[in-house]
């Protein structure tokens, strides 16, 4: 692996152990060129996939991009990052699972907005105002309207 500081080629693994519900392998690592020290996680994949967009362009799945968008989301929300991690592992699994390596961008976004508004409705609200693209309040109140449970009608009224 090469060190992010010093690019040199020769670096050696200190430490490992599993993370994120055992999916992942955690390597400490150390430079000893220029005596860095950085971590990096090994992923099982199962196959490449590819996000085929709205528009028809294509662009190779990027995990991290995935990860970022998520944690926008739950920006300042009382989300432990285990059960973030374990989520996002939990969607790129599904992903992997569904049998095509070409992904529709729509797909993605709603297995992301499934699994948000299981452990935090403010999240999932939030990232369903930059997928479904609100450009107004009454789209927020449209939305939120929708989650709200209905009362029950009285039938003596």
């Amino acid at each position: 692996m090469r060190c992010p500081f010093c690019g040199n080629v020769d670096t050696q693994v200190k430490d490992s152990r599993p993370a994120e519900d055992h999916v992942a392998i955690r390597r400490r690592r150390f430079c000893p060129a220029c005596g860095g020290r950085f971590t990096t996680y090994e992923r099982v994949q199962l196959r490449d996939l590819v996000v085929v967009k709205s528009n028809g362009r294509r662009e190779d799945f990027d995990r991290d991009k995935l990860e970022r968008s998520i944690r926008i989301a739950l920006q300042k929300r009382p989300v432990e990052p285990e059960r973030v991690d374990q989520m996002i592992s939990g969607i790129v699994r599904r992903l992997e699972s569904l049998g095509d390596t070409d992904i529709p961008s729509k797909t993605i976004g709603e297995i992301v907005m499934e699994s948000l508004a299981r452990i935090d409705t403010v999240a999932y609200v939030r990232f369903a105002s930059v997928y479904k693209n609100f450009q107004a309040v009454e789209d927020f109140e449209d939305f939120v309207s929708e989650l709200r449970p209905r009362s029950p009608v009285d039938p003596g009224e």
